[in-house]
C-alpha cells in the first residue's frame, strides 16, 4: 500500500516515458474480460486493497477506505449475491483494539469449519516498525483481536512489515507480506504456520521475491524510484503450481502511470518465481486510465476473479475497484510454459 500523499503530489522528476523497456521479460499477455467499475464508495473518496471473500451464503468485499490527501484509513466492507456484484456498501468494519491511521489493507479468508472470517492487517506501512495483526469475526463487521501474527525485526530486511495475505496451499497455512529495511523499498516475504489453524507460531521462511528478480520494476538505484514490491497474494492453481499476484512500479513513464498488477509463477510457495509481467494495462481516459494496483484473485469454477484498484491520471487520482475475469485453463497453460522455459 504505497503512500498516496506522495503519489498525489509527486516531486519534480524526470519524465521517463521514452525509457527503453527492460529486455528479457516474458511478455505473453493473458486474455481477460473487463467487468468494469465494481464499487465507487459513498463513504470514502479512495477505495483501495480489495479482498473478496465467500462465506458460503454471500460474497463480502473488504478493503481500505480513505479521503483525498490524507493517510487515514478505515476498513471498507460491502456485500453481494455474486462475485460480479452488485455490491452494497455496509458500515465499515470495526477492529477491536487495532487502531491507527495506517491500519489498512485487510486480507480476509473465511474458515467454513469455524464459520469465522480471519483477517490479517497491517498497523503501519509508512514507517519502520509495525506488526501484522490477526483478528476474527462471525459477521464481517465486528472483528476481535486474536494475536499478533508477526512483528517487525529492527535492523533487518523486515524492519518494516505490511500488506499481509493468507493462503492455504496443500493444507499448509501461509502468510505472504512486504518487508523492508528502509521505507518504501519493500520486497516480498513468506511465513508458514506449522499447525492447522490461523493462530500459530509463524515460521519465517525469508525473502521469496526481490527487486532484482523483476526486470519490469524500478530498481533501488533508479533516479526516480517510486516504491517497492507490495500487495502480494499466493493463489494455488488446480495443477499444483503457484500463481503469485503482486504490484510493481514500472521503470519508465510518469508518476501516476507506473503502478501495475503483475503475475509470477512457481512450482513451490518458496519459489523460485518467474514473472509473467504486468497483466492489466490502463484502459480509456476514465477511472482506470492511469494505473492499477493491489489486487486479490479468487478461483470460482473455471475462472479467476481478480479485483484490483485503479485510477485515472486526473480526477484527483481517485482510486476505485475494478474486476477482471481470467480463464483458469489459459493461466495454467501460460504458467506451465513459462516454468518449462525457466527450467532450461
Amino acid at each position: 500500500m504505497e503512500n498516496d500523499i506522495q503519489k498525489d503530489t509527486p516531486p519534480d522528476a524526470p519524465d521517463t516515458t521514452n525509457t527503453p523497456e527492460p529486455q528479457g521479460i516474458f511478455r505473453k499477455k493473458l486474455s481477460f474480460e473487463r467487468k468494469g467499475l465494481m464499487l465507487k464508495s459513498d463513504l470514502y473518496w479512495h477505495t483501495k486493497d480489495p479482498c473478496p471473500v465467500f462465506d458460503g451464503k454471500m460474497w463480502h468485499l473488504f478493503g481500505s477506505g480513505g479521503q483525498p490527501y490524507m493517510e487515514i484509513w478505515h476498513i471498507l466492507h460491502a456485500t453481494a449475491p455474486h462475485p460480479e456484484g452488485p455490491w452494497t456498501e455496509q458500515e465499515s468494519s470495526i477492529l477491536d483494539t487495532v487502531q491507527g491511521p495506517h491500519v489498512a489493507a485487510p486480507a480476509v479468508i473465511y474458515d467454513a469449519h469455524e464459520q469465522k472470517f480471519h483477517m490479517f492487517v497491517q498497523r503501519e506501512f509508512m514507517a519502520l516498525g509495525g506488526t501484522i495483526e490477526h483478528l476474527s469475526s462471525t459477521d464481517g463487521t465486528h472483528f476481535a483481536l486474536i494475536d499478533t501474527a508477526l512483528a517487525s525485526i529492527p535492523d533487518s530486511d523486515e524492519a518494516g512489515i505490511y500488506d499481509p495475505h493468507p493462503a492455504i496451499i496443500q493444507g499448509t497455512h501461509y502468510l505472504i507480506y512486504s518487508g523492508m529495511r528502509r521505507v518504501n523499498h519493500p520486497d516480498l516475504f513468506l511465513a508458514e504456520c506449522p499447525g492447522k489453524s490461523w493462530k500459530c507460531p509463524w515460521e519465517r521462511k525469508g525473502k521469496i521475491l526481490s527487486h532484482e528478480n523483476i526486470g519490469h520494476h524500478n530498481q533501488h538505484n533508479y533516479e526516480d524510484y517510486e516504491w517497492g514490491l507490495e500487495g502480494s497474494q499466493l493463489i494455488p492453481l488446480p495443477s499444483g503450481n503457484i500463481l503469485l499476484n503482486a504490484v510493481c512500479f514500472l521503470p519508465q513513464g510518469k508518476r501516476g502511470q507506473r503502478q501495475r498488477v503483475f503475475f509470477a509463477a512457481a512450482k513451490d510457495p518458496l519459489g523460485p518465481y518467474t514473472t509473467l509481467g504486468p497483466v492489466i494495462e490502463p484502459y480509456g481516459d476514465d477511472w482506470e486510465g492511469g494505473e492499477n494496483g493491489h489486487a486479490t484473485g479468487i478461483i470460482v469454477g473455471d475462472v479467476l476473479y481478480l479485483y484490483y484498484q485503479s485510477r485515472a491520471f486526473s480526477e484527483r487520482n481517485r482510486w476505485c475497484y475494478g474486476l477482471a475475469v481470467f480463464k483458469v485453463a489459459e493461466i495454467e497453460e501460460v504458467v506451465k510454459n513459462i516454468l518449462e522455459e525457466a527450467a532450461h
